[in-house]
């Protein structure tokens, strides 16, 4: 499913802060012992040469518009936020996402929403030192926010913010867009998956439909026979009598330009052949507007009403 997407300024948190939470002493030494690490890790030379971000790339943001209307987006969210993990970022880089997450009806840590659309957050608190965010080298709580916009009734607009804050001094991190990235793409996975699941209900119905239709011709097909083998047991005037009129109520004609002989009663379904103007068949089912049929050649499927006549 195809979408484009921007990228746009984290907002500012809104002030003043909430008391923090106390943190274990166990969980304060880590994060001291780590950050003397890498102060002692600063010295030395770099060995990857990878891209070192400024601080203003950071805090940008993701936001993308999806080729799906708000519920099915709405429903990937809410599952998205459930779910207990942080895509895109880890603790101390000890693991491939960080866990624990608990979804939340607001944060202190983003301003109020005031714009239209649904708001969701997804919040870990006392999380070690998350990768992915600017200098963050100490506990603190990391959110996620969701802000979902109806564009129309087939786009949707999906915004993703994080932030990490410091329970102790209350610093503010902005993060690298790691995080929205991977939660954007577990959202798109989730929808994608609800597109499948919805092709895959509309062509098991239709199999079944066609399935239907082919078990009816049969079923019809047998008391026809029945109904012959009766006739033959008859005198040879009466069984005259009813196959003539038999003929009448039953043999049809295609009509021009031709038709097409159908696997089912809808004009969705596949196609047996194609049918020849004049050709003639035999009438075994009849519905408000389509005739089940057996062609001259012994072929079964569905007519419409309109492209059959009488015979002449």
């Amino acid at each position: 499913m195809n979408c484009t997407h921007t990228m746009s300024p984290h907002p500012s948190p809104a002030p003043p802060w909430a008391a923090a939470s106390p943190v274990s002493i166990a969980r304060r030494f880590a994060a001291s012992a780590l950050l003397l690490l890498y102060m002692g890790l600063g010295a030395l030379p770099s060995l990857g040469g990878e891209h070192k971000r400024k601080k203003d790339e950071y805090g940008l943001g993701y936001t993308a518009v999806l080729d799906a209307p708000e519920k099915e987006v709405l429903d990937a969210v809410q599952a998205v936020v459930s779910d207990g993990i942080i895509q895109g970022s880890k603790e101390y880089n000890k693991d491939q996402y960080i866990e624990h997450a608990v979804p939340e009806d607001s944060s202190p840590l983003f301003p109020k929403w005031t714009e239209p659309g649904q708001v969701f957050f997804k919040v870990r608190t006392e999380a070690l030192d998350p990768r992915g965010f600017f200098e963050s080298n100490d506990v603190g709580t990391l959110a996620v926010r969701y802000i979902v916009q109806s564009k129309d009734a087939t786009h949707t607009l999906l915004k993703i913010d994080a932030v990490f804050v410091e329970d102790f001094r209350r610093t503010v991190h902005p993060s690298d867009g790691s995080v929205e990235s991977a939660e954007y793409k577990d959202v798109q996975d989730h929808i994608d998956s609800t597109e499948a699941q919805k092709k895959q209900a509309v062509e098991d119905q239709k199999h079944r439909q066609e399935e239907l239709a082919k078990q009816s011709l049969e079923r019809k097909k047998q008391e026809d026979q029945a109904a012959a083998l009766a006739l033959s047991e008859s005198s040879a005037d009466t069984l005259e009598q009813h196959v003539q009129k038999l003929r009448e109520q039953l043999e049809r004609v295609v009509k021009a330009p031709g038709a097409e002989l159908k696997s089912a009663p809808f004009h969705t379904s596949s196609t047996v052949k194609s049918l020849d103007p004049g050709s003639e068949v035999i009438i075994l089912i009849s519905t408000p507007y389509w005739f089940g049929v057996e062609t001259e050649d012994g072929a079964h499927g569905w007519v419409n009403h309109n492209q059959l006549e009488p015979l002449p």
